[in-house]
């Protein structure tokens, strides 16, 4: 008690002659052993800034409603997730510009590359090189081979999409007659899956229907409307026309009606409701079906920044504004399909 006594009585005196004059003192607390005083967090080392990360996001083209819609999605899930994104895209829907564009992007030194495959062998070899890179590389609406990607996001499952197109046109034409499908990119892997389904679907249980032909759009809309009038000519008694990429069954919609068919050859496939609403009201298409392009965007973008922080999709995943997801191996599922008529297309708006 008498040496605690004395210490004090020491800095007690220390203080007063510090502040002789009038003056206060002027020291420094240089060690503490109260926690949460300022010198206790002085001596703590600064806390580190969460890394932001950047996602290169290439669609098969820009500046259709599809496309533009994804965008959109791909960028309300950046903002929410404090991401940056680059959506770049070719203006036509060319491989070897979509290659030029990863190389841009790795040049730019991305955390994660999301591409919608225009052509799945010609783009490999750059997916496989920002892959070993350390680049986490996903595709998304159009997938490439397994070697060149860590997972594909999926829109719908390809088997339940493809019959149910060819469903739908049969439905329309009392299930006999000639048709004709509007694709996309010839070599477009998503969109040959859905074909190889219509043709199943139709073998199995439409045998007096009979494919004629597929025209391949370059989803490009002067050229998919081109298509559909030519088409219109070179088959006269064509019963119905299938487009399989957001392009087609409106320029086929167009021409049907430009041509005074309306009602006569059916017109059914994948196009926003926005697209399609007029043509569908007017009896010049039939049915309309998809998913929500900008859902497809969020979930890329959710999902990109999962596999960046070392986590995988999983089965029954409930993606907060997307729902729950179904994953099969490496394949990602968002969804089902939706069906526009004119009976509910005014129901939607995108």
């Amino acid at each position: 008690m008498f040496r605690v006594t004395a210490v004090l009585l020491l800095l007690a005196a220390f203080v007063s002659a510090c502040q002789i004059g009038g003056h206060p003192a002027r020291y420094e607390v240089i060690y503490s052993m109260e926690k949460g005083t300022a010198s206790a967090q002085q001596t703590a080392p600064p806390a580190e800034t969460p890394r932001k990360y950047t996602i290169g996001i290439v669609p098969k083209l820009v500046e259709i409603p599809y496309f533009n819609l994804v965008e959109d999605g791909a960028a309300e899930a950046a903002e929410r997730l404090g991401v940056d994104i680059v959506y770049k895209g070719p203006t036509v829907a060319d491989s070897a510009q979509q290659i030029k564009i990863v190389q841009e992007l790795l040049d730019q030194g991305v955390d994660a590359i999301a591409v919608s495959a225009n052509d799945p062998e010609k783009l490999l070899p750059a997916l496989v090189k920002a892959r070993q890179q350390g680049i986490k590389v996903i595709t998304w609406d159009s997938d490439t081979y397994r070697e060149g990607r860590d997972f594909f996001v999926n829109m719908v499952d390809a088997e339940t999409l493809g019959r149910h197109l060819m469903d739908t046109l049969a439905w329309n034409t009392q299930e006999k007659g000639e048709f004709a499908i509007l694709t996309g990119q010839e070599k477009a892997a998503t969109l040959n899956e859905w074909i190889k389904w219509i043709k199943v679907q139709q073998e199995e249980f439409y045998p007096k229907m009979k494919l004629v032909k597929i025209a391949a759009t370059d989803d490009d809309p002067q050229k998919a409307y081109e298509l559909a009038k030519g088409l219109l000519a070179e088959y006269p008694n064509l019963a119905g026309i299938i487009g399989n990429s957001s392009v087609g069954p409106p320029a086929a919609a167009k021409a049907v009606k430009e041509a005074g068919l309306s009602g006569r050859v059916k017109v059914v496939g994948l196009s926003t409701p926005n697209m399609m609403a007029d043509y569908l009201r007017d009896g010049s298409a039939q049915i309309a079906t998809l998913w929500s392009p900008k859902k497809l965007g969020y979930l890329t973008v959710v999902l990109a920044v999962d596999a960046l922080e070392g986590k995988r999709p999983y089965d029954g995943q409930n993606i907060r504004n997307v729902g729950i997801i179904r994953v099969n191996g490496d394949v990602v599922i968002m969804g089902e399909p939706v069906d526009f008529t004119k009976e509910n297309v005014s129901q939607y708006d995108f």
